[in-house]
């Protein structure tokens, strides 16, 4: 890893082993932005760059995100020396006739969201942020946090975030009408879809708000609300059925997917374990959970994310504003302090006792299907591969990318596509795009049908109107194969991408290209596409993709095939893989997997074929 750039990461020399290595590590993120707290506290101002919401609401985050660290924190008995600072800019900021006021709250409005960390500082630690407090001082907080409550929140994870809110009005004494927390957590509830997933909102996608927010919330409620035992019953039986599914979307190095939207949060990802302990649901054995929540940050700290001063960067492995979202600013990153919750627990509290279990993969050699998400998780060396259909987002930059590839890793980020006006330079991993003028380009976007049969994923999709294409994905460890019946009125150019990995640097690297095969050697890793398509004979290349496009390295290969594909019904069949370099990607390249029979699919899933639930919005009450 980048060592020189990495190092400016306050985690990067922290061996984070323990509870008070976790402690050590909340103050050094917190750390680097004191030189930025305005004058009245109430607002951290980190960078120019903009967000979708002013200036003053992306200022408000930067004062509260890092409370969702620094609220478990002084609450588990560490010292925090800035308690002074932030009573000083909660007064500030809620105060009408201050310069540093946030400003009204309006429907769905960002200031909403931090309002939620607040909420929690309330409940947690009111002996810091809320006791010392002036009665004019208490009464503008609470008037604001009354007024913010009756808004209207975005109908999806931000409903928890009155729920939040209340929790610390009560803590404090401050009355408000509970019938509208109760309306909420029952709306809440209603975007639950079976095996503990839940839609975020009426939308066709689930990605890593269900653990960071839907869970995690929904855990912090079920420890600190009081009363309503029998929804606390059903919200904890949901996350100890989740924990079955979503632990295949971490690695065993520790590594979460890079998949969907708002992958700047970075370790909030690996809240969820974190929110279990301070839950006390022991979904796993609790040495299991600390495992997955100890790899999880040690991954992290020897990324590049900071910049040199030590401030978490837009971004995903190093600073990025290619991969963000138009709701990302520059303060949004502390949203990653979540992960710190159970340092709320005491020392003696079980996770912290228990002794980390380290082989969380070694018993998982089958595929493993999930159905809600529309996924099917399969374990590789150093690896779990996601073979995903049923998911889009059809109103962000990048969201084909972020929900519709064929396939995620732990191990291998995806790369955004960085010009859509130039098709030979695209790189298409994980994907089939095609081109019909040789510059513009369509990739899978939304789908007409989703369905998961047994270990086996089925969409339908049109990249033109008049374009049919339906795509059958089959793991086959470490390889999966890609089944694509094309039916077009006009010709069409393709190029289909196996795994981005990271360059050598020099350019040292190694490539096996030609008819029906590319293989990629980089710095540590190999990945392969291969074609096993009768019809259609494809060229392999050996794609350098545009600089900054993958999410954890600035350089990447990735192996494609390319070929004209004539009008007419064409099925073209895929197979991809990539392994660390060594004995297993060897092996793995001298045993292909071989060319599925299609009408066995197609009977497979004539006979099993089930609506994944992420896609089949019928499973939703929509208001």
């Amino acid at each position: 890893m980048h060592h020189q750039t990495a190092s400016a990461n306050p985690l990067y020399h922290n061996p984070l082993l323990t509870r008070d290595d976790l402690a050590k590590a909340v103050l050094d993120l917190f750390n680097p932005l004191l030189p930025y707290f305005s004058e009245g506290g109430a607002r951290v101002r980190l960078s120019a760059t903009g967000a979708v919401f002013d200036y003053p609401a992306a200022e408000l985050e930067g004062f509260a995100r890092p409370l969702w660290g620094l609220v478990p924190l002084a609450a588990g008995g560490y010292d925090f020396p800035h308690w002074a600072l932030y009573r000083r800019g909660l007064a500030s900021g809620t105060d009408p006739s201050h310069e540093e006021y946030w400003g009204d709250v309006t429907d769905r409005n960002q200031r909403l969201v931090e309002l939620a960390a607040i909420g929690f500082a309330l409940a947690m630690v009111p002996q810091h942020i809320w006791e010392p407090l002036s009665e004019r001082d208490k009464s503008n907080v609470g008037a604001y946090l009354l007024a913010a409550r009756e808004r209207e929140f975005v109908d999806n994870n931000w409903k928890f975030f009155r729920v939040l809110i209340d929790l610390g009005l009560e803590r404090v004494g401050v009355a408000f009408d509970s019938q509208k927390t109760q309306d909420y957590l029952d709306e809440l509830e209603a975007f639950d879809i079976g095996d503990g997933w839940y839609r975020d909102g009426p939308v066709r996608r689930v990605d890593h708000y269900i653990p960071f927010a839907m869970h995690f919330y929904g855990l912090i409620y079920t420890a600190l609300a009081n009363g309503d035992d029998a929804r606390k019953t059903r919200l904890r039986a949901r996350s100890q059925r989740f924990t079955a599914d979503i632990r295949h979307w971490f690695g065993p190095d520790g590594a979460s997917v890079a998949f969907g939207r708002s992958q700047t949060y970075r370790f909030a990802a690996g809240g969820f374990w974190g929110a279990l302990a301070f839950a006390d649901l022991e979904a796993l054995p609790w040495a299991t959970v600390k495992g997955y929540y100890m790899r999880h940050i040690r991954w992290w700290s020897k990324r590049p994310i900071c910049d040199r001063d030590g401030v978490l960067s837009i971004g995903y492995g190093y600073p990025n504003l290619l991969m963000s979202e138009s709701y990302n600013s520059p303060c949004s990153p502390y949203w990653a302090l979540k992960f710190f919750l159970p340092l709320a627990l005491p020392p003696e509290h079980p996770f912290w006792q228990a002794e980390e279990d380290d082989d969380a993969g070694e018993m998982f050699s089958e595929p493993v299907p999930l159905s809600k998400p529309g996924m099917v998780a399969f374990h590789t060396p150093g690896n779990v591969v996601l073979l995903a259909s049923g998911q889009q987002h059809d109103k962000m930059r990048g969201a084909q990318e972020k929900y519709s590839k064929f396939v995620y890793s732990t191990r291998y980020a995806f790369n955004m596509e960085a010009d859509d006006r130039h098709f030979a330079s695209a790189s298409f991993d994980g994907m089939l795009g095609l081109s019909d003028d040789g510059v513009h380009f369509r990739t899978r976007e939304t789908m007409e049908e989703a369905l998961i049969a047994e270990d086996c994923l089925y969409s339908r999709w049109r990249p033109w109107s008049d374009v049919v294409i339906e795509t059958w994905l089959i793991p086959q460890n470490p390889w999966h194969v890609r089944v694509h019946r094309i039916t077009s009125p006009r010709s069409l150019q393709s190029s289909e991408g196996g795994f981005a990995i990271p360059r050598v640097d020099f350019n040292q690297d190694k490539v096996d290209v030609g008819a029906l095969r590319a293989v990629c050697f980089g710095t540590d890793d190999v990945s392969a596409i291969l074609d096993l398509s009768a019809q259609v004979e494809r060229q392999g290349v050996a794609h350098q993709a545009i600089a900054n496009t993958n999410l954890i390295h600035g350089r990447t290969l990735v192996p494609q095939l390319r070929a004209t594909i004539a009008a007419g019904e064409k099925v073209i069949v895929t197979a991809a893989m990539a392994l660390p370099a060594g004995p297993d990607a060897e092996a793995a390249l001298n045993a292909p997997p071989i060319r599925p029979d299609i009408e066995k699919l197609r009977a497979l899933f004539e006979a099993k074929g089930k609506r994944v639930a992420a896609f089949d919005l019928k499973h939703t009450a929509l208001g």
